[in-house]
């Protein structure tokens, strides 16, 4: 009953941002996809890095994850939104608190039974080298791809994989998501747009915080599910969250 959504049963894919800040939010971001990495293996969730992009210091720009498994998008939807973390920054000589935005947002996954047309005329796809942290290259060929869905400006990129070919097929593949949940957004015009769930990376958007310092708390502003495990939460213990989530809803 809780899980009956129309695409809750399908795989997911999940985006992960930081917000301003540079290093300090780009460490909460990976900090973020390890703990959603960890929470999918304890569930024997199949995990698949399709992008991800580092951090010129430490953390990540972005990344995607693909997440198999099943009801993936029905659990992982509780996690759309912006995490808020308040710590003692290890980036800081002063020892100082710092209060960290990063954005997560997850698409279903379609199923090769729900067609979505893609017109290679509407597309346009660009190469580029793919960079690691610091920005050096990984590799010397331009095996990173980008594609631009042109009639609507859905952008999927990918340089996971050392073969261009293979950057293609993950950045089609996550294209093609984004393309379904949009089209299916349009049909469903009585309802607010997926898209519009996002909110901007910063104070007073959060639908969690996650506390280590003063006292440790991780609560989530919409069901006011806590813990004081923080660290029980941040190795993928987040089923807490998720549940009071689906029975909200």
């Amino acid at each position: 009953m809780l899980l009956n959504g129309e695409t809750d049963k399908n795989d997911a894919i999940l985006v992960i941002h930081p917000g301003a800040g540079g290093t300090e939010s780009q460490d909460w971001a990976e900090m973020l996809f390890r703990m959603y990495i960890r929470w999918a293996e304890m569930r024997n969730f199949k995990v698949d890095i399709l992008d991800r992009q580092s951090g010129d210091e430490a953390g990540i720009k972005s990344a995607v994850l693909e997440v198999k498994g099943k009801y993936a998008f029905g659990y992982l939807k509780s996690e759309i939104g912006v995490h808020r973390l308040v710590r003692i920054s290890p980036f800081d000589a002063n020892k100082k608190r710092h209060t960290s935005f990063a954005s997560v947002f997850v698409y279903p996954e379609v199923e090769d039974t729900i067609e979505v047309e893609i017109k290679e005329s509407d597309l346009r796809l660009d190469t580029f080298r793919a960079s690691g942290a610091g920005g050096q290259h990984v590799n010397k060929v331009s095996s990173a791809v980008r594609i631009t869905h042109i009639p609507t400006n859905i952008i999927s990129q990918c340089q996971s994989e050392r073969s261009q070919f293979q950057n293609k097929e993950n950045a089609m593949k996550v294209l093609k998501a984004r393309l379904y949940q949009h089209y299916k957004e349009k049909q469903q015009s009585e309802k607010q747009k997926l898209e519009d769930k996002k909110k901007k990376i910063e104070w007073g958007s959060q639908i969690r915080s996650y506390v280590f310092q003063p006292y440790s708390m991780v609560k989530d502003h919409r069901t006011e599910a806590q813990t004081g495990n923080v660290q029980a939460v941040m190795d993928g213990n987040i089923d807490l969250f998720i549940n009071a989530f689906l029975k909200m809803k």
